[in-house]
Parts: C-alpha cells; structure tokens; sequence
C-alpha cells in the first residue's frame, strides 16, 4: 500500500523537503556540537531555510525573481550570522551560512519536481561537510605543480580532443581522435592509483604500495620495490609484493580493453581476472612466509604523476609507432612477425602495443591472433620484471621474485592452448 497516495503533491514535496534539508541540519548540528565554535544552523534553522525555499518557489508560481529575492534576503540574514561569528570568536569558517543557502535551493528545486537534482546536492553537501578533514588532508598533500598539471592535462583533452578529427587517415588507419582518447583514458587509470598513492601517503607498507603501484605501473612498482629491498630483510615480503603488482596489472588492463574493445575484453576477461587472483593471492601467501627480519617496512615510493604533458604526448607517438609497427607486421611478416613483435614490446611497456592491439583488432586476421598478441606481451613483460627485480634485488629476493613471474608468465601462457 502506498501511504504518500493519500496525501496531496504539495504534502509529499513539504515531507521531502523536510527530510532533505534535516540531512543537513543533522550534519551542521553535529559539527557545531564537536567543535565548539559558536555558529548558526542546525535541526532546525536549516529545515525552516529549506521551508522557506520551498514557499517561496509556491508563492510565486515558479517565477525566478521572487525566488531570487528571497534568496538575497536569506543570504542577508546569513552575512549577519557571519559578521556576528567574526566578532565573537574571529573564526572566518563560511561553511556553515554555504549550506544555508544550498538548503534554500533544495526547497526551490523540489518545487519544480527536480527530485534527482535536489538529492544530489544535498548528498554532495553531506560528503563536502563530513569530509572535511579528509578533503584539508588531501589537499595538502597535492603539490601546487600536481594541480597546475591536471589543469593542463584537462585543457589538452577537453579543448584538443573535441577539435580532433574522429576518421582514418593512411593506409594505416590512424584516427586522431581515438588516439588522443587511449591517451587521455590511460592516463586517467594511471592517475587514478596516483591520487590514492598521495591520499595514503605514509600509511600501509609493502603490499598496499604493490596494489596502488600495480595499478599505475607494473614495472615501475617492481623496479622501486626491487631497489628499495636491498635496504631490507624480508626476501618474501618484496617478491610477493612485485608478484603482486604483476597481479595488479591484469585488472588494469582488463579496464583499459573494456573501454576501448569490447570483444577483446569479453575474450580476455576471465583469463585476465583468474591471472591477477592467482598473482595476488599467491604474492599475498608468500609475503606471509617468515623472513629474516620482522621489522615494519613504511611505504616510500613517490610515483611521478601521469598527467604531465611530456608524458602525454610520448605515449601517444609510442602508440602510433606500435599502429604502424602491427599493420607492418600483418602485411609482410603474418602472424609469427605479429607474435614477435608483442614478445619484443612486453620487454618495455605493454600498455602502448596493447592499446595499438585494441585499435588493429578489426584489420587482423582474426580476432583470436590479437588476443594471443596480447596475452604473449603481458607474459614478456611478466619476464622481462623477473630478470628487473633479479638484477636489481639482493639474491634471495631475485630469485624468488624471478621464480614466481616465470610461473605467472607461464600461467599467462596457458590461455594460449585452450
């Protein structure tokens, strides 16, 4: 039985409003209780602003100037709050008389049937006042460069791509749009793990630097644990930790053909998941084992930020050069020039012959040759971190990380013969 049936539209709206604008009230109350500071708002001075939005709105039949009116005059009572708050306690915080004015506009959008709309905002002005310290924290650990890059970066993707043309040009096919969007869309995954490297700056140890370093860079994670764990004892939590990170990769790469080729990624899908379960599970049981030493390891590596121009823009020539490379390759090589050239990539970067694949996929052959292209350079790569972290590691630690990457270059392998 539905019990709003029996009351009228504007009922449902009042109750609504009242629900959404005590959401607020609730917040501001609690905050106002643990901080100690002298300010207005609470259970209810917010849910009487959010009445008032809303009364407004009715009284004048939708029309913006009365509303507006209204809203200048809140805003009014709002200042004196401020100027009052300034002179009793010199705290300049305008948080609190913000919400007052966001809490009007929820009542001014229910009026107009805007339900979605008015919930969004109050669930993002939940999230922006409870935040709070989080948000301060994060932003100080996000240099101004870091800032200055992404405004850049958006910039080259929100002004550059829309003016790319979205065709084929040469014989081998390059599309500029889709280019710069593998870019762009790479490097949004890579960054992804970069703000969370920064959000849990100096919290965790081996194995969380693994998961996030995984995510930015398989092979960058497995150089940096490799150097760092000559300055430690613990064979087995560094090479689990790099397998790991091996493990990390396959999900990351599982999202990156999701976006750009469905087919691959519904082929490659549950090979990829199993691969980086069996990686990640097998890193973490082995980073158990006991080592020498049993000393905590703080987490130290400072990754460098996806976004930046330079690195940009060389991705995208090294992308092109594998378009080129792979039409090269099927035209006066077939499938075994193809093959070598996925084995000779996977000793460097994966990320640009596999974004090149997602591309090519429709000229190939078949789609089968792309997806065992793909699954032999993510095996190379697997090897080539092996005989990385070998070189780069004390003995034990090379070993073992070499052993546990053949076996999951080995396991990457097998999807080949089924």
């Amino acid at each position: 039985m539905n019990y709003f049936e029996w009351l009228p539209p504007e009922g449902v709206h009042i109750l609504f409003v009242l629900f959404l604008s005590f959401l607020i009230g609730l917040e501001r109350e609690e905050r106002k209780g643990s901080d100690g500071r002298s300010s207005y708002g609470g259970v209810r001075t917010l849910p009487l602003i959010g009445l008032i939005g809303y009364s407004m709105a009715q009284l004048s039949g939708g029309e913006l100037l009365p509303q507006a009116l209204c809203f200048a005059v809140v805003g009014g009572f709002l200042l004196m709050s401020y100027w009052h708050k300034l002179a009793s306690s010199g705290y300049s915080g305008i948080t609190s008389e913000m919400s007052g004015l966001v809490t009007y506009l929820v009542g001014a959008l229910v009026y107009r049937d805007m339900f979605w709309i008015a919930t969004t905002i109050t669930v993002a002005s939940l999230l922006l006042l409870e935040l709070k310290v989080g948000l301060e924290d994060l932003a100080k650990r996000i240099e101004t460069t870091d800032i200055l890059t992404f405004a850049k970066f958006l910039l080259l993707s929100a002004v550059i791509l829309p003016l790319l043309p979205d065709k084929q040009f040469s014989q081998f096919q390059i599309n500029p749009f889709k280019t710069w969007l593998v870019v762009v869309a790479v490097s949004a995954v890579s960054y992804g793990s970069y703000v969370l490297q920064r959000v849990t700056k100096g919290q965790g140890g081996v194995i969380l630097a693994a998961l996030f370093g995984g995510a930015y860079s398989s092979t960058v994670t497995t150089v940096v644990l490799a150097r760092r764990a000559k300055r430690e004892d613990r064979p087995h939590l560094f090479a689990g930790g790099i397998l790991i990170a091996s493990g990390m990769m396959y999900l990351r790469l599982t999202v990156l053909l999701a976006l750009f080729n469905q087919a691959l990624m519904q082929k490659l899908a549950l090979p990829f998941i199993v691969l980086a379960a069996l990686a990640m599970c097998t890193g973490w049981l082995w980073s158990r084992k006991t080592d020498p030493s049993t000393e905590q390891v703080a987490r130290e590596f400072e990754p460098k930020n996806p976004l930046e121009i330079s690195a940009a823009f060389l991705f995208s020539v090294l992308f092109l050069a594998m378009l080129v490379a792979t039409h090269v390759a099927i035209e006066y090589l077939g499938k075994t020039g193809v093959y070598t050239l996925a084995g000779v990539m996977g000793i460097t970067d994966v990320d640009p012959f596999i974004m090149g694949m997602t591309q090519a996929a429709a000229t190939l052959p078949s789609l089968q040759l792309a997806s065992s292209s793909i699954l032999i350079a993510a095996a190379s790569n697997n090897v080539a971190k092996g005989v990385y972290a070998f070189a780069l590691s004390p003995r034990d630690t090379g070993k073992q990380s070499l052993c546990l990457l053949l076996g999951l270059a080995a396991a990457g392998l097998i999807p080949l013969f089924l």
